[in-house]
């Protein structure tokens, strides 16, 4: 048994050392169609790529909460990322945290998709480089927001499309 799993170790450790690398041992390109089923977190960001939210500073009552989702490319060339819980997709995965003044999370109500993995080719969106691509969301579909107070929002999504937000960002959410 001591034997058994000293070589399935040594067979796990190779596969993993061997990942990502072609053959002669240097980094594969960021081809959309050989992406991992979820993308190191780091990995797109020291590629160039990463994401920033924004948002009105007060929303009334009634009104759209529309989040700006945006996706910039810092290098040299076009780079990809997943758009799986992402707002580049309808809500169909939870992909914010929405959370009150009080620190009362706000109930997510879209739908929750089980995903084919990996992800397949066409779930891949190119960032020319230097460029950026931009999409914006009503909170409203997705998220139970009702009544007034101060809300924070942080992106939790980056699991699965890679892309990184540093910042929260928070709204206040008024009455007429």
């Amino acid at each position: 048994m001591k034997n058994f799993s000293t070589l399935l170790y040594a067979t796990v450790v190779l596969a993993l050392s061997s990942c990502g690398m072609n053959k002669n041992g240097t980094q594969n390109s960021t081809d959309a169609a050989d992406f991992p089923a979820t993308v190191a977190v780091d990995s797109l960001a020291e590629k160039g790529l990463f994401a920033k939210m924004s948002i009105k500073d007060t929303v009334k009552v009634g009104e759209l909460v529309e989040l700006k989702f945006t996706v910039y490319n810092d290098a040299d060339t076009a780079q990809h990322f997943c758009k799986w819980h992402t707002p580049f997709e309808p809500f169909i995965s939870k992909y914010l945290d929405v959370q009150s003044e009080s620190g009362e999370e706000v109930n997510y109500k879209g739908a929750m998709a089980k995903r084919v993995m990996p992800p397949p080719a066409g779930s891949y969106m190119a960032v020319n480089s230097k460029d950026s691509v931009s999409v914006t969301v009503d909170l409203l579909k997705g998220y139970d927001i009702t009544k007034p107070d101060k809300y924070t929002i942080t992106y939790v999504g980056q699991n699965m499309s890679g892309l990184i937000v540093k910042d929260s960002i928070s709204f206040v959410y008024a009455k007429q």
